[in-house]
């Protein structure tokens, strides 16, 4: 990609920091079709569609990032986090879990199959892999204790810390 296509996508990202994801999606629309696959581009367009809630049309850029990059965990994540948002949870645990060997690494990946596990029904799962993201993330723990999605396990794995 040259340098005036470079800052166009530039241009996108800003905008989409800004919250402005339809004129994030307009700037990279001026890209020509020959860089539109590029994976730099997809993953922009994903993380933009994603950021607008626009999980229809971001779960088939999602997985043409899975296909760009397939020893990359982002496709994956961002793929089955669309399909958990559009209400298929056993599908998004399955993409999830069919992502390359070294999403085990990543305590996003754990913290969303505890929320995939959790939503259905599955609790011990879903605690074993929320153990793991806190011990790979303290962060998270703040963040799982407003998460819709572990309701079911606040009681029982997300205390704070004394």
């Amino acid at each position: 990609m040259d340098v005036f296509h470079q800052r166009l996508l530039i241009a996108a990202q800003g905008y989409s920091e800004l919250g402005l994801p339809d004129l994030a999606l307009d700037e990279l629309a001026l890209i020509p079709a020959e860089f539109q696959s590029e994976a730099m581009l997809v993953e922009t367009r994903l993380s933009v569609l994603m950021q607008a809630k626009r999980w229809k049309e971001a779960l088939p850029v999602g997985q043409e990032l899975c296909r760009l990059v397939p020893e990359k965990s982002a496709g994956f994540i961002h793929s089955a986090f669309c399909l958990h948002e559009m209400g298929n949870t056993k599908a998004a645990r399955e993409v999830l879990m069919g992502g390359p060997s070294a999403l085990k690494a990543e305590a996003t990946y754990h913290y969303n199959l505890a929320c995939y596990e959790a939503k259905l029904g599955n609790l011990d799962q879903a605690r074993a892999h929320l153990d793991v993201s806190f011990a790979m993330d303290k962060k998270l723990r703040e963040y799982a204790l407003d998460d819709p999605d572990l309701a079911v396990l606040h009681a029982f794995t997300v205390p704070q810390d004394s």
